[in-house]
């Protein structure tokens, strides 16, 4: 065994020798291996087998590595000074220093000695440890490449046991493949089968739905020929034709009038001719009337036939989306008709279906109109302010005036009548009020037709008296520029707004503070109250969310609306429980308050930067574009129903880029195809949608 004061396990640390004679060089080289074989064969042997296994324990493990590269030894070469290091490493230190990594004694290539018997131990420390802890394959792999000897009847047995241990794990193998497979193919027949049941269940409702519409049309057909009979029998009934005016009278009082000429002036050929031509003509008449009565034809098919042939092309463009609602609502509103007792179902069958009624509701809006039309144009701007982007365009409370704001910083309320009726480029506003700052949104009281509010660009929240023009609160708790307002429908006192400064408050006309303070972590874009409640608000904020608050318990949101990618510019209710929302993503979402459930996704218009405008009425959606286009949805179909493009008819402007402009705000009149439309250079159009 080695001495125990020696540092190192395998070769011991000695004293710096004194330079010797190169004749001697040799004999010191081979008794330092001659001690360094002794050291390693007796460390070697006295090891235990677990810390041998176990690399890195223990200082027999440790000694076995290359002090330069920190690895099991690999090609030992030895030093005069008695250490040892693998080849490579040696001679890479040498190439750039000429001493000792360990001792730093002088040392030069020439002084460096192969240590075989270190690698002999090495190797059989490698072979003790592959036998433990490799696998039978690497234990044979290993035997083999160490040159074994091996008989002839030793290797066919060993062949042998592997050709068996092939074949089985070849069938091991296949059986695993074959259960994978069957699984795969249950899983498939399975899903196929729900497939088909679902296929075969909407099937039935198609039917149903078919025999309901038949029925319904055969009705229809019956009311109107039992409507046309009647008609023919007040046309053939001598009592009634007393009541009705008669057809030939009619022709008598007008052809008598202009017959100034004395009967004696006449022949009584003439005159014969005369009535004989009257009655024929009369006759003509009364029969083209009574054809146009009793005609299972309207006298404009031509004009309705094409009309359907439109609307027969808009279900064809939109037909997945109207299937995918119609399958939607069918299957929502069968499943609690399963629960029914059958006498109910029978009677609910002599009538149409909840989800047909409701589907038949959406395919008759959404293919009634295929595009906005241009019914009246006028510009915001004026001579004296250039800036021309109008933020925000709100309708009154009974949709006869209309307000503007901007960056121009004043408000014009106009009559939207006079706008339409009384065709003219520029139309004065009824009244106008300035502000001190750039405004950003206007809101409408809906209970008092001459109360409006503002907020503006310096965070102010302004209460007017349309009437007379003036102020009548200011509310100055913003810190930054607040993007919001909007008043509620239930309680008409209230109002809330939303701002930069990651803050919500809610106020009270009656008081000068805020009642109610919400701090959130990001910028908030709109606010809007839920127009069923004075409770709830939905706010767009610029963390990609909307949250909806109660405002009985503000300390947190009754629920988060995540889906958009950007920051949420516009929320608007659709009614208490539809909730629509714009995002600098491009896209619209529709959300359901009550389920807290995303219903739909709309695309079609480009947002990314800037606020485009957003209003809803009970069946569409409107938005603008920084296309300088306003798009219309249906709020059943995800795709646009309709679009209209800005086009500047002013000379200076017509060689102008139009993706240099944008829409900038929207609103629909209240229960009408009609919306006023801004964009940025101030025009603004009514426009309406048109088949």
């Amino acid at each position: 065994m080695g001495d125990s004061s020696v540092a190192g396990a395998l070769v011991p640390s000695v004293p710096k020798p004194e330079p010797a004679p190169s004749g001697d060089a040799s004999t010191a080289a081979a008794a330092a291996a001659l001690a360094l074989a002794e050291e390693a064969g007796a460390r070697a042997g006295s090891a235990s087998p677990q810390g041998a296994a176990a690399e890195g324990e223990g200082p027999a493990d440790r000694d076995l590595l290359c002090p330069i590269c920190m690895a099991v030894i690999k090609d030992a070469f030895l030093t005069a000074c008695g250490h040892s290091f693998c080849y490579m490493c040696i001679v890479t230190h040498l190439n750039h220093k000429s001493d000792c990594p360990c001792c730093g004694h002088y040392l030069t290539k020439a002084q460096l000695y192969p240590n075989f018997l270190l690698d002999k131990v090495l190797k059989k420390i490698s072979a003790r440890q592959i036998a433990k802890t490799a696998s039978p394959i690497d234990q044979v792999r290993y035997a083999l490449q160490q040159g074994n000897e091996m008989g002839v009847k030793e290797l066919d047995s060993l062949m042998t046991l592997i050709s068996e241990k092939k074949r089985q794990m070849e069938q091991q193998e296949s059986e695993t493949n074959m259960q994978i497979l069957l699984v795969f193919l249950h899983c498939l027949r399975k899903q196929k089968l729900e497939e088909l049941n679902e296929i075969q269940t909407d099937l039935q409702y198609i039917k149903e739905d078919i025999s309901a519409v038949e029925r319904h049309r055969i009705e229809l057909y019956r009311t109107k020929e039992r409507y046309s009979m009647k008609l023919r029998m007040l046309l053939d009934d001598p009592a009634s034709q007393k009541m009705w005016p008669s057809p030939i009278d009619k022709a008598s009082s007008l052809y008598l009038p202009n017959s100034r000429t004395p009967l004696s002036a006449s022949s009584p050929g003439s005159l014969q001719n005369k009535k004989l031509d009257l009655k024929a003509q009369v006759s003509n008449q009364g029969f083209q009337w009574r054809d146009a009565l009793t005609s299972s034809d309207p006298p404009n098919s031509p004009i309705q036939s094409g009309n359907v042939i439109a609307r027969k092309r808009r279900v064809q463009a939109q037909f997945n989306e109207l299937q995918e609602y119609y399958l939607q609502r069918r299957r929502t509103g069968a499943q609690p008709r399963r629960q029914e007792e059958r006498d109910i179902v029978a009677m609910n069958r002599e009538g149409y279906h909840a989800g047909l009624q409701d589907f038949q509701s959406v395919l008759t809006t959404f293919t009634r109109y295929s595009r906005l039309r241009v019914i009246a144009e006028l510009r915001h701007g004026d001579l004296f302010h250039s800036a021309n982007i109008v933020s925000s365009i709100e309708f009154d409370r009974d949709d006869e005036l209309f307000a503007t704001a901007g960056v121009s910083k004043r408000i014009k309320v106009f009559e939207f009548s006079s706008v339409v009726n009384e065709p003219s480029d520029v139309h004065c506003p009824v009244v106008e009020m300035a502000t001190r700052s750039k405004l950003s949104c206007l809101s409408w009281n809906k209970y008092s037709k001459n109360v409006i509010a503002s907020s503006d660009y310096e965070g102010i929240v302004t209460v007017w008296d349309v009437q007379t023009g003036q102020s009548v609160m200011e509310y100055e708790e913003h810190e930054k520029r607040a993007w919001s307002v909007d008043f509620s429908r239930t309680e008409p006192s209230m109002l809330v707004s939303g701002s930069d400064d990651c803050k919500v408050k809610v106020w009270c006309t009656k008081q000068e503070a805020s009642v109610i303070n919400i701090d959130m972590k990001a910028n908030i874009c709109s606010v809007k109250y839920n127009p069923g409640s004075s409770f709830y608000v939905a706010v767009g904020s610029a963390d990609h969310h909307i949250h909806y608050f109660d405002l009985r318990n503000p300390s947190a949101p009754v629920h988060i609306f995540g889906g958009h990618k950007k920051a949420v510019s516009y929320v608007k209710f659709l009614s208490n429980n539809e909730l629509a929302s714009a995002s600098t993503d491009s896209t619209l979402r529709l959300w359901d308050v009550k389920d807290n459930c995303p219903v739909r996704t709309f695309r079609g218009h480009k947002n990314e930067k800037n606020f485009v405008g957003l209003s809803v009425n009970n069946e569409y959606i409107a938005c603008g574009s920084e296309t300088n286009e306003v798009f219309v949805y249906h709020k059943a179909i995800s795709k646009p129903a309709a679009s209209h493009r800005f086009v500047s008819s002013d000379v200076d402007d017509a060689d102008d880029d139009p993706s240099s402009y944008f829409i900038s705000a929207v609103c629909w009149k209240s229960d009408s195809p009609t919306m006023l439309t801004a964009n940025s250079q101030g025009t603004i159009k009514v426009l309406v949608l048109a088949p």
